[in-house]
């Protein structure tokens, strides 16, 4: 693959977790775990939805799509990561690389609009609840859904697209589990400004936006759940929320840390990636998708009786 200014490069190095061989077999059974865990997890969920006909609304819809996100998320690092245990340090070739790195981009970006498309859905809900049928229509909550796909996709392209062109010299070990965008800007030796400043826009567009309308949401959600006269129906009224509310803790909790201050390459520095940062990067690639549809089912009673029905027709059909 031809780039810029004669580069020549054509793999790249993962590092992975850890380069320690006792460690790495324990923790290719660790994250080979929780991948199977997040895959049935998730997988159930999206079940769940399909298959329960009460759950045909506007959240659990948006729900599903959550659950979909992370399995593409994760299938596109973990094996990535499995790999890197089994061989120590993991070369990949710069067009998978390029392409793990646009799905996982995508799949992150798209994430952090889909969680502000909820929340906006649970302010239209319990804040005009009379109102909250016609305005989220199938025809309304479907596009809503297709739009947070392509933003994120839109979003991947361009990032990626900026990151192909870069220059890149003898340094090709990615002191990274997976092709992370940052951790490849680092190696570049090129310019990297144009970089930078399209970061900051992706990061005020696809973090900062919908933060701000998850949190204008929910001060209007308590305002109206406070106004409620019976304390069954505040709980009620929370119980819908908390579950989103957790999710979005974790999930921005664990991204800014990566993505909130992009660096130069100046500022960069040419270290090994910190402890911390492998762990917030490991917390937020494959912990968070595996605790998703725990959080969901957990905190959810629909979602609970669904799953025991389903549960109880198995049992009943496996008896007949």
């Amino acid at each position: 693959m031809e780039r810029a200014n004669g580069s020549m490069l054509t793999e790249f190095v993962l590092v992975g977790l850890s380069d320690h061989p006792k460690l790495q077999k324990v923790l290719f059974v660790l994250v080979l775990c929780m991948y199977l865990l997040i895959l049935l997890g998730n997988g159930v969920l999206i079940s769940v939805v399909i298959y329960g006909v009460h759950l045909h609304t506007p959240m659990y819809f948006f729900l599903c799509n959550l659950s979909f996100l992370d399995i593409c998320y994760t299938s596109s690092s973990v094996p990535l990561i499995l790999g890197s245990f089994l061989k120590g340090r993991k070369r990949v070739s710069f067009p998978e690389c390029m392409v793990q790195m646009f799905f996982s981009f995508a799949m992150g970006a798209t994430e952090c609009v889909l969680l502000g498309t909820m929340a906006l859905d649970r302010f239209l809900a319990i804040c005009y609840p009379l109102r909250y049928p016609v305005i989220m229509s199938k025809g309304t909550y479907v596009p809503m859904a297709v739009g947070c796909w392509v933003a994120g996709t839109v979003d991947s392209l361009v990032q990626t697209s900026l990151a192909v062109h870069l220059p890149f010299c003898s340094n090709n070990v990615i002191h990274h589990f997976e092709c992370e965008i940052l951790a490849i800007l680092k190696l570049a030796c090129g310019d990297i400004s144009i970089n930078v400043i399209s970061m900051a826009g992706s990061n005020l567009l696809f973090l900062a936006v919908p933060l701000i309308v998850i949190a204008v949401s929910y001060v209007f959600i308590i305002t109206t759940v406070l106004r409620i006269p019976s304390s069954e129906g505040k709980q009620k009224a929370f119980s819908t929320c908390s579950a989103h509310l957790t999710v979005v803790i974790i999930f921005y909790g664990s991204i800014f840390f990566m993505y909130a201050k992009p660096k130069s390459k100046a500022t960069a520095g040419e270290g090994h990636q910190s402890l911390t940062e492998v762990l917030i990067s490991f917390f937020y690639g494959v912990v968070t998708p595996m605790l998703n549809p725990l959080i969901y089912s957990l905190r959810n009673k629909d979602v609970k009786a669904a799953v025991q029905s389903m549960l109880g027709g198995n049992r009943l059909m496996k008896h007949k």
